[in-house]
């Protein structure tokens, strides 16, 4: 692999955030941004990094909720597909779900979005920090949810549509199970079966293993 490449599971739910990059000590992208802006300037640092871009799969607070901070840090753009930009708006009633509607007194942290997001698009070749991104919009678990495939290394971000064993729930709002598995058969199956998926949680895996071990994609 040529890429640097680094993850961080942070805040609550362990969400996984990943720099990449051509190598240390120049731009790099941001993927998924939990509000642990202290841990991802860390992250940064540990290879002299500094982002170029922020890619968010999708707009829950555990992978956006860092949003505004980082692009307010770096004064980068952040990208997010524009179905999710509903949920985004209002990461505090997210919370206030996640907590029964009262929040935690120990809950803190700056949750506000950036003023303006990037639109993500199905089928955009992004150019960043030197790498090509191909968008992939896998509607399912939200109906702006976004892979990030980069071809030339075989790799995939799957966010919160596929997991090592599992796929993204469906039963928060916007969630549609049959759209997910229609994503997953029609743009994350269609893959290479050596392509490595880096999920939004929990550890990698590839395309192939999911294929012949995860038991919700039997029979796609």
């Amino acid at each position: 692999m040529s890429l640097l490449l680094d993850g961080r599971s942070l805040w609550l739910a362990e969400t996984n955030c990943y720099v990449v990059a051509r190598d240390s000590g120049g731009p790099c992208i941001v993927i998924d941004a939990p509000a642990e802006l202290d841990a991802i300037a860390a992250l940064l640092a540990e290879h002299d990094l500094y982002p170029e871009a922020l890619l968010l799969t999708h707009a829950h607070v555990d992978h956006a909720g860092g949003a505004g901070d980082v692009v307010d840090q770096w004064a980068v753009k952040a990208f997010l597909h524009p179905d999710d930009e509903w949920l985004a708006a209002d990461p505090m009633a997210q919370l206030r779900s996640l907590f029964g509607g009262l929040l935690p007194d120990w809950l803190d942290g700056r949750f506000d979005p950036p003023s303006s997001w990037s639109s993500l698009q199905h089928g955009m070749e992004l150019n960043l920090a030197g790498i090509d991104v191909d968008v992939l919009h896998t509607p399912g678990h939200t109906p702006g949810h976004c892979c990030f495939h980069i071809a030339d290394e075989g790799i995939l971000f799957s966010g919160d549509q596929l997991f090592a064993g599992s796929i993204g729930r469906t039963d928060l709002p916007g969630g549609d199970y049959k759209q997910l598995m229609q994503s997953m058969q029609d743009h994350v199956l269609a893959l290479a079966d050596d392509t490595a998926v880096l999920p939004g949680h929990g550890p990698t895996t590839t395309i192939s293993r999911e294929r012949l071990t995860n038991p919700f994609l039997a029979g796609l």
